[in-house]
């Protein structure tokens, strides 16, 4: 069910490459990294669902022109991508876009640069979130003082009285920032929650009193979202910091970053999940900025270090956004200049909310002569603090957030998403929007004397499963072939796989359409799309991948 709520943003999906999935991406014109199946369903599904349930309907996802004819006949063809109903998501092939280029770069791009249209969120294709995405954007939107921002002026016309029809979209000193969203990589006892995970370092520190909610959180899935924003200092990887420990032999922090936040939290072991609430105006910084790669490791990075390191938002372009500190009429809703005058550039609606911590400050003054403008001074440049902010959503709950990018996650997540009860079972009110409608869809293709728990396995449809097999905490994608006696424990198998009589496989990631030899005992593998186990192979912990050729 369509939310009730449209929030205007535009979402704009990232399907790379997959290059940490080679295993089952090595041709990735036939078969994407969005196409991968987590818990029977393509990955690419997780991120439009989210994006739907947020209410966002404007997406585009956007892929190599080699992947387009692959992602394209998936929209058109696989059921689960065809479940939504209109309107559907767009795909663009950049001309420019190849398997090697960064996100950042990928931004620059003439065919994305003229879909941007709004403020966006920006997500890779392997984000699975249950985490309310409408929540969290209107926790931005409050953190940042927008206001009416994403309604055309033809909606404002009919849903607006005259005074907020004139109503533009201010922050204090300077524009609106973004949010990043971080999660946890390990549980309570400190074990890492999917195996081979990344990790990042980030430095946080508490909003500002007049930026932090007052009233305590009543709705634990909405209100608690702004209870856990921050500002982000600092964010890079785990294994960057690794390398400057082993070169420095120490981790060495500017003292304008302890001069400037006195309250500061050091955190390893959250993850940035690459989902981002950008105003549009970040459209407009990255294409006048050719330096930054990649935005997680270049523009998230620099961004956070430009609130206090002194020249890094020139640098990165930020402090030219501010430079006048006035609204643009491109983003406002006024009709006219004349009207736009009328306004003190300088208006903090923020200051203007009953619900924020109040600031001894005197009042703004208002201007009544429009020529009067024209007399005041410029500001002077803005400093690192006037900068546009970037906030970050560390995220505690026990809603899933996680990216499915490595081996490890698909094989964890999967087998996470096995575990929810189906809809005919607790009703779709009550269920998952992971949930499966059953968990077997052809029961009748399961022979007697064979054991599948059902509380924790994924069974697909045209799955024959025969005599004397056992099948535990595993997924099964459709048009599989288990033979007799065989044992699969804690398995990912995919569409069309066979797997012959005795075979036992634990804790494996079992490509399309391979086959594995009679008798094999594999334990922790992963065996490519169309591989074939010879009978009787016996290994642990080993990648099985057909021989390229073109390597030699």
């Amino acid at each position: 069910m369509a939310p009730s709520l449209t929030l205007g943003f535009q979402a704009l999906i990232l399907c790379g490459p997959g290059v940490s999935l080679t295993t089952f991406t090595s041709k990735p014109e036939d078969y994407p990294k969005c196409l991968i199946p987590v818990a029977n369903r393509p990955m690419l599904f997780y991120v439009i669902d989210f994006c739907r349930r947020s209410g966002i309907y404007d997406i585009t996802m956007i892929t190599p022109p080699s992947s387009y004819p692959a992602v394209y006949s998936a929209m058109k063809l696989d059921p689960y991508l065809t479940s939504f109903h209109s309107p559907t998501p767009s795909v663009i092939a950049p001309k420019g876009l190849d398997m090697t280029m960064g996100t950042a770069q990928l931004l620059r791009l003439p065919e994305v640069q003229a879909v941007i249209k709004t403020d966006f969120v920006l997500l890779p294709c392997d984000l699975i979130c249950d985490l309310s995405g409408e929540s969290l954007i209107e926790a931005w939107m409050a953190t940042q003082g927008v206001v009416c921002k994403n309604k055309s002026s033809k909606d404002r016309r009919n849903s607006f009285n005259t005074f907020d029809k004139k109503t533009i979209e201010v922050r204090q000193k300077g524009r609106y920032g973004g949010l990043a969203v971080y999660y946890q990589t390990v549980d309570k006892a400190g074990n890492a929650i999917a195996k081979g995970e990344s990790a990042d370092f980030m430095a946080v520190a508490p909003l500002r009193n007049d930026d932090a909610p007052v009233i305590p959180p009543i709705d634990l899935q909405s209100a608690a979202i702004r209870f856990n924003l921050c500002r982000l200092l600092l964010s890079m990887p785990v294994a960057t910091v690794k390398e400057k420990l082993e070169e420095e032999k120490g981790l060495l922090l500017r003292h304008s970053l302890l001069k400037t936040h006195a309250h500061i939290r050091l955190l390893a072991n959250f993850r940035d999940a690459h989902l981002y609430v950008f105003p549009r105006w970040v459209r407009e910084l990255v294409r006048g900025q050719q330096r930054p790669q990649s935005i997680s490791d270049d523009l998230i990075g620099n961004w956070a270090k430009s609130n206090w390191q002194d020249g890094l938002g020139e640098k990165l372009g930020l402090t030219r956004m501010v430079q006048y500190n006035t609204v643009s009429l491109e983003e406002s809703s006024f009709e006219s200049n004349v009207e736009a005058k009328w306004v003190h550039p300088k208006i903090d609606l923020q200051r203007l909310c009953t619900t924020k911590a109040a600031l001894n400050t005197p009042p703004p003054k208002y201007i009544h002569d429009p020529k009067s403008l024209k007399a005041e001074k410029l500001p002077p440049p803005p400093t690192p603090a006037d900068l546009p902010r970037l906030l970050a959503y560390i995220h505690h709950g026990a809603q899933l957030i996680r990216r499915v990018d490595n081996s490890g996650t698909l094989l964890a997540t999967s087998l996470l998403l096995a575990k929810l009860p189906p809809i005919e079972e607790v009703g779709r009110t009550a269920a998952s929007p992971f949930a499966h409608a059953r968990k077997i869809s052809s029961p009748e293709l399961i022979a007697e004397r064979t054991i599948v728990t059902e509380k924790d396995c994924l069974i697909g449809d045209h799955v024959v499963i025969e005599s004397t097999c056992v099948v535990k905490e595993s997924c099964i994608d459709s048009k599989c072939h288990i033979h007799s006696g065989a044992r699969i424990t804690r398995c990912v198998v995919m569409e069309g796989a066979v797997v012959e009589a005795r075979v036992q496989l634990s804790g494996c990631v079992i490509g399309r359409r391979a086959r594995i030899g009679r008798e094999s005992v594999l334990r922790d593998c992963e065996v490519q799309d169309c591989n074939v186990i010879p009978e009787k192979t016996d290994a642990r912990d080993h990648k099985f991948m057909v021989f390229d050729m073109s390597a030699s």
